[in-house]
């Protein structure tokens, strides 16, 4: 049964225009054909959401491998169903392409392509551009065009709709009457299975009333919460805030646990926990190794960048990116500290990494603070580093010189366990034994306080915790009160980053 949001023409505001008219009849009927270009993280749940709606899907990306993989019904994402997939794609609902060979009988494009900064951390609209111009090439009357890349307040009025002008000029077209310009952020959270692509509030906001109009109803087919804004730049502004909020709050907890480690008897981790009993004014951050994912280790610099075209600097929120950047190199010191402690020399160690994905119990890997921590290792020349995700069978990392290195991975063993000198907890999955990592592992600097619940007074003077360093070293008692349980700590956000 379809219990998808209805929508209705007669009802709609944008009734004015005959193009909006023969778009929204088209969504009502679920005849409109759905276009979702960049099939990653974002872009493959939106379509597999469109198609469950009953929309025709088509998922456009450049990389063959994922179009292919899309076309035999291969999942490669963690949020989206196999089963699903595979249904959809076998109905023929949904399919992948390499090309815009088909893209005039799209009505409606989504745009999830990456956002990524330069060398100097400017914005690199590269994909952004190349997927628009694209589109321009096939565009006619009743197409909507959505972009869903987080961005810089003003993308989609300043580069965006000047593409799309020249394409609608040539045609005779007018924007806003003929065709349509909206921008609304993705919000995914890979990982979280309660909160989804179809039931995560959408914010959305278009270059004129017609356009916010017409793509709120495009969106209310999949997702009955839709929330309008007055202009696309104020949903740009939005997504960067939900992000920065993040990124400032755990720096803040970033900072102070660094603070808890110099005091030398004060565990943030338990302040943390005691704050958090408080039920209003406060909400619960994590220190951690550093950010990763897309969007919040990006974020910072975008609105920086735009900050200077209006002669502003955003110096509490560069700082905040400041103290998040600089954690892989406090996690490392830790190792270095660790691996001196013991008989053997730097040159000689094998450090074991475990979790390389960006947050627990997914395989996305993009920015993940194990990279850079792999990257520094290897700077100190660490002897050997390997590394243990079970969501990740491979791992690359790239060098600032350029060059790839190859992580190899190693089983979780116990034998691989106690052949290693330090093992680093940098992504806490649910699927690792702690006990047994802290029982078989000569050191053990955790950053997520993963091995909170051991309580043994031996395994635990084997454990370095980020936030209560010099305290963990010196107990002898035997006591635990490291931290949050790991149970209240999934409740609340980490040092993990995301979108």
């Amino acid at each position: 049964m379809d219990h998808s949001p209805q929508i209705s023409a007669e009802d709609s505001p944008v009734a004015e225009h005959e193009a909006a008219q023969q778009l929204l009849r088209r969504l009502e009927a679920r005849e409109a054909n759905i276009g979702v270009v960049g099939l990653g993280y974002v872009g493959l749940p939106l379509a597999v959401e469109y198609a469950r709606a009953g929309f025709d899907t088509i998922g456009i990306d450049r990389e063959t491998d994922r179009v292919d993989r899309l076309n035999t019904g291969e999942n490669y994402i963690d949020d989206v169903d196999d089963e699903d997939l595979r249904r959809l794609t076998a109905d023929g609902r949904l399919r992948g392409q390499t090309t815009f060979d088909q893209a005039s009988e799209i009505d409606v494009f989504f745009v999830c392509v990456p956002t990524p900064v330069n060398d100097t951390n400017d914005p690199d609209l590269s994909h952004v551009e190349s997927a628009i111009r694209s589109i321009a090439d096939h565009l006619r009357p009743g197409q909507l065009i959505v972009l869903r890349s987080t961005t810089y307040p003003g993308t989609t009025e300043e580069e965006v709709l000047p593409l799309l002008q020249e394409a609608t000029d040539e045609q005779g077209l007018t924007l806003g009457q003929d065709c349509f310009l909206a921008y609304s952020p993705e919000r995914a959270d890979p990982g979280n299975e309660t909160h989804t692509a179809g039931t995560i509030p959408v914010v959305v906001g278009g270059i004129t009333d017609q356009d916010a109009a017409v793509a709120e109803q495009a969106l209310r087919v999949f997702n009955a919460d839709v929330h309008v804004v007055s202009t696309p730049k104020a949903a740009e502004m939005e997504k960067l805030l939900e992000n920065i909020f993040r990124s400032v709050n755990i720096a803040l907890v970033n900072e102070l646990a660094r603070l808890c480690d110099r005091i030398g008897d004060v565990s943030m981790w338990e302040v943390i926990d005691a704050a958090a009993t408080k039920p209003f004014g406060f909400m619960p951050f994590y220190p951690g190794p550093g950010l990763g994912g897309h969007c919040i280790p990006i974020d910072p610099h975008y609105l920086s960048w735009v900050a200077q075209k209006y002669d502003f600097e955003t110096s509490f929120i560069t700082l905040a990116a400041r103290v998040n950047e600089s954690m892989p190199r406090y996690a490392v010191e830790a190792v270095v500290e660790a691996v001196a402690q013991q008989p053997v020399r730097l040159a000689d160690a094998e450090v074991l990494i475990l979790g390389v994905a960006y947050k627990e119990n997914v395989s996305d890997t993009r920015n993940a603070p194990a990279g850079k921590i792999i990257e520094l290792l290897q700077e100190k020349n660490v002897g050997t580093v390997c590394y243990h995700d079970p969501h990740v069978p491979s791992y690359e990392v790239d060098l600032q010189d350029g060059e790839t290195i190859d992580v190899p991975s190693v089983d979780l063993t116990p034998e691989a366990l106690q052949d290693c000198d330090v093992a680093v907890v940098v992504t806490d999955h649910d699927a690792f034994d702690h006990e047994r990592i802290a029982r078989h592992a000569p050191r053990i600097i955790d950053t997520r306080n993963a091995l909170g619940k051991v309580e043994d007074a031996d395994l635990r003077r084997k454990i370095t915790l980020l936030g209560n360093r010099e305290r963990q070293t010196d107990r002898v008692d035997g006591s635990s009160r490291s931290g949050a349980p790991r149970a209240s700590r999934r409740n609340g956000a980490s040092g993990a980053g995301g979108a």
